[in-house]
């Protein structure tokens, strides 16, 4: 079952190697990595982590460096591969591509990973395939053109986690695309199984993925704070793309151990 004090002590974890990797790079998407960091920590903790026949595509390329450092955790991708993070020669870049260890597909582009869980998800029905998106990429017609197709063939064996910490990039998706929303009734309406949480809370998510009937494909829609737990970052629209200073590096941290 699933354990929140060890999920918290993992994500802090996390943070704090983003953090620490920050500090050699000019620009990474902190925000969105913080956003999504208890919903990836409970896939590959509680889902993947008990079958080697389930999957997992991180759509929301952007957050690379999160599954980077949750990869490094299980010694799926060593220490030596994680320190030459975006620079030459390294295999690790900004968005994650097709044969790095653990990572399923190239998802740069967004908009494309619910597309290609679809297939996988054809071909191998006994499998399971988590796809994390952000609220951000549901703007793309390919998800929903995708969304469609797996709730009329009854892909029950997947399951969307929205991050949805109300940006893209610069802007507030409210702002842009208000008829997006609400989100869980979009993917309703389309046929799937849907549900909501505090997407930084382990437990939620957890119960949420595990209580689903398994009768349709399944979308939750992950509440979140872009950049959270750190006060300065949250939902700043400018820690989409830069570091931290010195000073600023001091101060995340300081917020980060008090989780």
């Amino acid at each position: 079952m699933h354990n929140k004090k060890n999920s918290i002590v993992r994500c802090k974890i996390y943070r704090k190697k983003i953090l620490e990797i920050s500090r050699n790079v000019s620009a990474l998407h902190i925000g969105g990595s913080f956003s999504a960091t208890e919903i990836l920590d409970v896939i590959y903790n509680d889902f993947l982590k008990k079958s080697k026949k389930d999957k997992f595509i991180l759509s929301k390329g952007h957050a690379g460096i999160l599954q980077y450092v949750i990869l490094n955790y299980r010694k799926i991708i060593n220490d030596k591969a994680l320190r030459s993070y975006c620079k030459k020669n390294s295999i690790l870049g900004v968005h994650p591509d097709y044969g790095i260890p653990g990572v399923e597909a190239a998802t740069g582009s967004l908009g494309h990973g619910l597309a290609i869980s679809a297939g996988m998800a054809i071909a191998k029905k006994r499998s399971n395939y988590y796809v994390v998106m952000s609220d951000g990429e549901l703007q793309e017609g390919s998800v929903w053109e995708a969304a469609l197709f797996i709730s009329s063939n009854n892909l029950k064996n997947i399951v969307v986690i929205v991050d949805y910490n109300g940006f893209q990039s610069s802007t507030k998706t409210l702002d842009t695309h208000p008829t997006l929303h609400p989100i869980d009734k979009k993917f309703r309406y389309f046929g799937w199984e849907t549900q909501t949480c505090n997407g930084h809370n382990s437990n939620e998510i957890f119960k949420k993925i595990l209580k689903r009937s398994g009768k349709k494909p399944f979308a939750l829609i992950a509440n979140t704070k872009k950049g959270f737990p750190v006060s300065f970052m949250m939902r700043d629209p400018k820690w989409h793309y830069r570091s931290p200073n010195n000073k600023e590096y001091l101060m995340a941290l300081k917020e980060i151990n008090k989780l």
